[in-house]
């Protein structure tokens, strides 16, 4: 069994998540560090258990052979960039979401991991959680039958009591609700349809309390989705500004049976009544140390044995932003929006 040495960009609320995770992982090993900040190996050995070379310069970072895969873990208009170089310098990347603040730039990062060749791993980690995971099997059973509805909701007050999230406060670096979180409920949606969308609607406000004057882009949005399968339509919310705990939803409708989070029926199963409750984990936390980041990261590892990628690559992650830039245009048009016009 093969363990791979991982570098990590950024060494903020997420990057430590993600080493946290290194650490307990039997298939990763963290060696290196890469921070605008002077970080002492001593102190990240106290605090996270992880013996690594700190580099402060990137270049150098990406030269040390010892590193096998890159975890970039920076603000969102540094991904490009740096994902570009780590794949030209021959390394396979983890990447946080979004990849980009924009279309042109999520374009070349897919560009550059294509003729590459990179093994890439984007962290839509909900992926990975076992209500999810259930859904999915369930569906691919074909034990709700045809779907034609599928619904996802992302509700998180991510507002400026988030230190570390201060930095999204301005359009220019935060980007747009769906594609700084609500993106997570969007691309699961699109995983468990297994459909592509042709054209999205979508309508944006804000919450009208003053603590959200800051911020220029609105927080709350629902996108409507239309699917190139004519029979089958869906809805996204993501919603930033809200002042209650956190709440994830996942709706599934289909022709025969209903998976709505933990709960589940279904007529094809002679004696099931009502509502069956799904022993599974569900997404309840916005907290990263909570994400399913261990599932994600062992699941890259057995995908870089076998040399391919796995279904949360950078490729489908690109599809999912298509789908995002597209709602984002249409939030600020007041129009619907093909997804055809980002290609």
């Amino acid at each position: 069994m093969n363990k791979y040495r991982v570098g990590i960009v950024g060494l903020g609320w997420v990057g430590g998540a993600h080493l946290d995770t290194f650490v307990k992982s039997e298939r990763f090993e963290p060696t290196a560090i890469m921070s605008t900040r002077n970080l002492d190996p001593a102190w990240i050995r106290e605090q996270h258990g992880a013996e690594v070379t700190v580099y402060t310069d990137y270049e150098q970072f990406l030269q040390d052979d010892s590193i096998d895969v890159v975890d970039i873990c920076t603000p969102h208009s540094l991904h490009p960039e740096q994902t570009i170089a780590a794949s030209d310098a021959g390394k396979h990347l983890i990447i946080e979401k979004p990849l980009a603040l924009n279309f042109p730039d999520t374009r070349r990062m897919l560009e550059t991991v294509t003729k590459n060749d990179t093994r890439t791993s984007v962290c839509f980690e909900v992926r990975f959680a076992s209500s999810v995971i259930a859904t999915k099997a369930l569906m691919d059973k074909g034990l709700i039958g045809d779907l034609y509805y599928a619904e996802a909701d992302y509700y998180h007050g991510i507002g400026p009591w988030y230190a570390n999230q201060r930095w999204e406060v301005k359009k220019v670096n935060g980007g747009s609700s769906l594609l700084r979180a609500g993106c997570h409920a969007l691309d699961a949606l699109l995983y468990l349809a297994e459909a592509q969308v042709e054209e999205v609607f979508t309508y944006g406000n804000k919450n009208p309390n003053k603590i959200f004057e800051p911020y220029d882009y609105p927080l709350n949005t629902v996108t409507l989705l239309k699917f190139r399968q004519s029979s089958i339509i869906g809805k996204v919310a993501s919603v930033t500004d809200c002042r209650q705990p956190y709440v994830f939803n996942i709706n599934m409708v289909g022709s025969d049976g209903t998976i709505r989070n933990n709960q589940f029926c279904s007529k094809l199963i002679d004696g099931l009544k009502g509502w069956s409750t799904l022993d599974v984990t569900l997404v309840d936390s916005g907290d990263v140390s909570d994400h399913p980041y261990l599932n994600q990261f062992d699941h890259f590892a057995e995908c870089l044995d076998l040399g391919v990628d796995p279904h949360n690559n950078l490729e489908n992650a690109y599809q999912t932003h298509r789908v995002i830039f597209a709602a984002d245009k249409s939030a600020e048009t007041g129009k619907p929006v093909r997804i055809d016009e980002f290609v």
